[in-house]
């Protein structure tokens, strides 16, 4: 399968991407728990279908020491024992993010309210942030279908 465009060749991407790229490294770099950096990831990359993002963040985490077990249960988050109750919190701020035209009035307030519980300002300012690039780069990618299962750890860092 190959992509529609190469954001790696054209130069407008390349001017658009390498700010956009930059966000995504302070995100990384904020005091939201790595883990729940990429179990957030993963979920809204699910949601969205973008599989280059999910292929990218199952192995980053992976890597970091995330187990199988809960990279497998990301999906199914609400019925699975083994998140913490705030990382629970941030997948279900996520996914309300992440569905908002689905969900009338957005994010909800009890919704909002529950990651707060678990997360001081600036955190969920990561958290919002984090959610709002991965549904960013998830349709830069499901748009012009980018190939998945080559990725390497670490390969944009």
């Amino acid at each position: 399968m190959d992509a529609r465009l190469n954001y790696f060749a054209d130069p407008t991407a390349g001017k658009i991407l390498k700010p956009i790229m930059a966000a995504g490294k302070a995100v990384k770099e904020s005091p939201l728990p790595p883990a729940t950096q990429e179990l957030v990831a993963l979920r809204v990359s699910q949601i969205n279908g973008c599989a280059v993002c999910l292929d990218m963040h199952t192995k980053e985490a992976a890597a970091a020491g995330e187990t199988a077990v809960r990279l497998n249960l990301v999906a199914a988050w609400r019925e699975a024992t083994v998140f913490t109750d705030a990382e629970r919190a941030a997948l279900e701020l996520a996914e309300a993010g992440t569905r908002v035209a689905d969900a009338a009035g957005g994010v909800g307030d009890d919704v909002w309210a529950n990651a707060a519980e678990h997360y001081d300002e600036e955190q969920l300012t990561a958290l919002v942030i984090l959610v709002s690039f991965m549904n960013m780069v998830n349709r830069l990618n499901a748009i012009t279908r980018q190939p998945a299962g080559d990725y390497q750890v670490g390969q944009f860092h």
